[in-house]
């Protein structure tokens, strides 16, 4: 990384559950960091840390060269990115947006043709790993973009994460975390089944774990989510409200290809079932308590 780029200040907008650990890294590798959220109490650590809080999303772009943002839903993103008091309209000419959000790819592609107006990079780099990946810098980063501008953008991923990929124009970012939730729903199904299964039959199941989660049924949900819902830690890694919006998402881009996915949609029913009872909050995980597994004949 150039002299310059070390030099040059990031904002980081949304500091919940995974942009908290995120940001940490950029403070960590030297950036000087400024930080905006909904609420104030959520940056508190990173400020401590020597972030620097801006009032709005408008100073915080008129202060940085490079924007990362990790909000919630396709609406926060469009209420950041467009509008007076968005980024697009106050961040200088010659800055970097990146949306770390999962979004819509409909709207990355309006954010990036909004942004090469004002001569603004704009890339849409949604991120897999949960909590976990944040946490230990382990994220897999699914980028859309101009290839200069990833480029350029590159070392900043690399503190991020360890599985960065181009996968093409702005929004293919946002369709390959698609395909990643895609595959997640339907998986986590499966993965609370196995071990409603092993519980119901008698069976230990984190004994039954130690044989089939490095097997043919491995997957990082088998490794990282069963042992937490079986120990009844439905603590958040990636909220069930989030992963709705993911599933809706995806939904609605199939339908508009003529793509049909029952698995997906299924999944999408069960987790509504979650979020009915109160578990909107809860981590992605509590698919499980559908299940509400004893042991044998616990009918």
């Amino acid at each position: 990384m150039s002299n310059n780029e070390q030099k040059q200040v990031i904002g980081f907008i949304g500091t919940g559950v995974m942009g908290r650990s995120m940001a940490g890294h950029l403070i960590e590798a030297g950036y000087q960091l400024h930080v905006f959220n909904r609420s104030k109490e959520k940056a508190e650590t990173l400020i401590e840390r020597g972030a620097v809080w801006q009032e709005s999303v408008a100073a915080l772009a008129a202060n940085a060269g490079i924007v990362i943002t990790m909000v919630g839903f396709p609406q926060d993103v469009e209420a950041v990115y467009l509008g007076a008091d968005g980024l697009i309209a106050h961040a200088r000419s010659g800055s970097v947006l990146i949306d770390m959000t999962t979004s819509s790819p409909l709207l990355a592609r309006r954010i990036a043709e909004e942004a090469s107006q004002k001569d603004i990079g704009c890339l849409d780099a949604p991120v897999s790993g949960g909590d976990i990946g944040a946490r230990e810098a382990r994220l897999s980063i699914m980028v859309g973009g101009d290839k200069a501008v990833f480029d350029r953008m590159l070392p900043i991923f690399e503190i991020l994460g360890k599985n960065i990929v181009l996968q093409g124009p702005a929004s293919s970012g946002q369709h390959t975390k698609m395909c990643n939730q895609i595959a997640v729903a339907s998986g986590m199904v499966g993965v609370c089944e196995a071990m409603a299964y092993a519980k119901k039959s008698g069976l230990d199941p984190d004994t039954v774990l130690q044989s089939i989660a490095s097997g043919a049924a491995a997957s990082w949900a088998l490794s990282n989510m069963a042992p937490r819902f079986l120990k009844g830690n439905f603590s958040p890694g990636f909220y069930v409200k989030h992963f709705i919006k993911d599933m809706s998402i995806g939904l609605e881009e199939g339908s508009a290809m003529g793509l049909e996915m029952p698995g997906l949609a299924l999944t999408k029913q069960l987790y509504e079932e979650i979020a009915a009872s109160g578990g909107e909050n809860d981590g992605t995980q509590s698919l499980f308590k559908l299940y509400e597994v004893d042991g044998p004949n616990d009918n």
